[in-house]
């Protein structure tokens, strides 16, 4: 059915999905769970049925949203970002992420031994598990680019697969770390004894999105926008999304752009539709096609995910018991800096939204290396 890949129709689809989420978390069964976990599980249900696409038939309009509509969140979500309340969340969080990172490695290392994926996969398994090691330090920057080096890409179906297997644990993932601070400080009370603040459904007020300050936004906006890829054009190093951010911590410190409403509204609606279409990825049916392969490499996959995790958290509970940055933390590991991004969002916790893109930005030039590392250690 042709009317499937109508942008305009998954378009609003999407739209469905999170405005039935920011509806569902207002009420008793929801407010647990959050909008953005709900938004995930919502998309993810109708694209397994095959009422919108998903990613083995992904259409521009999800690349779209990953290209303009990610990056736009995280400059809106800047502007309400006070640089004095970050003084204390940096080191922290560039420390938990470390450890995080440090934790895929020994996780890829360990599985190896015992999944011993190359009895499947033969010459291409450190391969794999070199781009599982970028991706799970930083992002799928990582991934794609020792994709890439070693003309992987050009493995058909091990290489769909490796992706399908990744967007199930990525985005499984994503809903473990929204759950993990309420379950973990049952068992082990956090330093601060609070527990994470929700923002969502009610949110953060911005007094009404009036005309002014919507053309404002807008402006701003696609201006950061521009200027930070005409930046990385002429300076490949430099990250777009580094300037992007940057550009919008700089403005939030102006007193015309602190007074502008809206900015956290438009933020927060685009974290949603973006975390819609991760939960589109999640295509199930792509990695039980796979058969043996698919098995092998989805315990491969959630094995280093599980050291990761449990890693992060027992070592991140000794050294520094705050489960929200240590979620967050893991989180800029395993999905990157706009998921990590959604969770300090979702906690409530804005000290914690310019540490959260700025590790991921240092998780996109470590995690190749690290990837690389793995290839020729294994």
């Amino acid at each position: 059915m042709a009317f499937l890949e109508n942008p305009i129709y998954v378009l609003s689809m999407l739209a469905l999905m999170v405005m039935l989420a920011v509806y569902v978390e207002r009420t008793s069964f929801g407010r647990p769970l959050g909008a953005a976990l709900l938004a995930i599980v919502f998309t993810a249900i109708i694209a397994n049925m095959g009422l919108i696409p998903s990613a083995s038939n992904t259409i521009f309009l999800y690349e779209g949203i990953f290209t303009y509509v990610a990056p736009l969140s995280i400059f809106y979500l800047m502007l309400g970002v006070n640089l004095k309340a970050i003084k204390k969340a940096g080191l922290p969080m560039i420390g938990l992420f470390v450890l995080g990172s440090l934790a895929t490695v020994v996780g890829i290392l360990v599985a190896w031994h015992l999944i011993s994926p190359e009895g499947v996969l033969g010459e291409n398994g450190p391969i794999v598990a070199g781009m599982l090691t970028g991706t799970y330090t930083g992002g799928s920057v990582n991934f794609n680019a020792i994709a890439l080096e070693y003309d992987f890409q050009k493995q058909g179906a091990l290489y769909a697969g490796t992706i399908a297997v990744d967007n199930v644990v990525t985005t499984v993932w994503i809903v473990v770390t929204l759950a993990m601070p309420r379950i973990l400080k049952k068992f082990w009370k956090d330093k601060k004894g609070t527990a994470p603040k929700n923002t969502e459904g009610s949110g953060e007020k911005d007094n009404g999105l009036d005309l002014n300050s919507l053309m404002w936004l807008l402006f701003l906006g696609l201006a950061a926008f521009f200027i930070s890829e005409a930046l990385s054009k002429i300076l490949p190093e430099l990250p777009s999304i580094l300037t992007l951010t940057t550009l919008g911590v700089i403005l939030a410190q102006t007193p015309f752009v602190s007074k502008l409403n809206g900015a956290h509204t438009l933020g927060l609606y685009s974290v949603y539709l973006f975390l819609a279409v991760i939960g589109a990825y999640c295509e199930i049916n792509a990695v039980l096609e796979l058969k043996a392969l698919g098995l092998m490499l989805f315990l491969f996959t959630v094995t280093v995910v599980l050291i990761h995790g449990i890693t992060t958290i027992l070592l991140g509970g000794l050294l520094y018991r705050d489960w929200s940055m240590i979620a967050i933390a893991s989180q800029a590991n395993i999905g990157g800096g706009p998921t990590a991004l959604a969770l300090a969002e979702t906690f409530g916790r804005k000290e914690l939204m310019l540490p959260a893109i700025l590790v991921g930005t240092l998780g996109n030039a470590l995690g190749t290396y690290f990837g690389f590392l793995v290839i020729q250690f294994l």
